[in-house]
């Protein structure tokens, strides 16, 4: 199946199984409403993989890893803390990834620091291993943040610059996400239980794992 060449943004649709896509063939733009439904789940999709971890001590990387680390730290509320520790990320967006995708980032960034801190009061898990929630809160975390990457949107922070770096050098983002997350979370053994951690790492590489194989530099067209 031919697919069309990756252009300038690096992100992009898939063909439907069986259809062939020449580099003449016209490019699928979002509409609006697909940018935002997408938005909405790819962030849902996160704020149920943190709310895992938070109920079972466990922490992930990137600047939620970081709000994770500050919140068991200070007390502070995941939803403020991911809020605010993503502020200066913005610029560099602006300035490397253009306009609309720091638009999209910061309404991401919003949604899921509110949902951080009104979904606990929505419902609550009785009971659950830390195992179980290191798996998919990682098939999560990764199904949201694809979500979010083919429509021109992160979760601000580390993502921002690993999805530069795949745009600008082609470098996988999956690789350099794990190598930032994995740092992040060992760094975490100074606020929590080693074993904890350890369930981190795994979510991690579950995350990291998943991304790598599904977003590849040239697998997609420009939205």
């Amino acid at each position: 199946m031919a697919v069309n060449r990756e252009a300038e943004n690096g992100l992009g649709t898939v063909p439907a199984i069986g259809e062939e896509m020449s580099t003449s063939s016209p490019v699928h733009v979002h509409t609006l409403f697909e940018d935002a439904q997408a938005i909405f789940t790819g962030t849902l999709f996160v704020s149920l993989a943190l709310i895992l971890f938070a109920q079972v001590g466990m922490l992930t990387g990137g600047t939620a890893g970081a709000a994770f680390v500050l919140h068991y730290a200070t007390g502070i509320t995941l939803g403020k803390l991911f809020f605010l520790i993503n502020l200066p990320f913005y610029w560099f967006a602006w300035t490397r990834m253009g306009r609309e995708f720091t638009f999209k980032t910061f309404i991401a960034i919003s949604m899921l620091s509110a949902m951080m801190e009104w979904s606990p009061k929505l419902f609550a898990i009785e009971r659950l291993h830390p195992a179980y929630a290191a798996v998919l809160g990682g098939l999560l975390l990764g199904s949201g943040c694809l979500f979010l990457a083919r429509h021109r949107a992160s979760l601000g922070g580390a993502t921002i610059v690993t999805l530069y770096l795949q745009k600008a050098y082609g470098w996988r983002a999956g690789k350099v996400q794990m190598g930032i997350d994995c740092t992040i979370v060992l760094l975490a053994l100074t606020v929590i239980e080693p074993a904890r951690v350890g369930y981190s790492v795994l979510a991690a590489v579950v995350m990291n794992l998943f991304i790598w194989i599904n977003h590849k530099p040239g697998r997609y067209a420009v939205l």
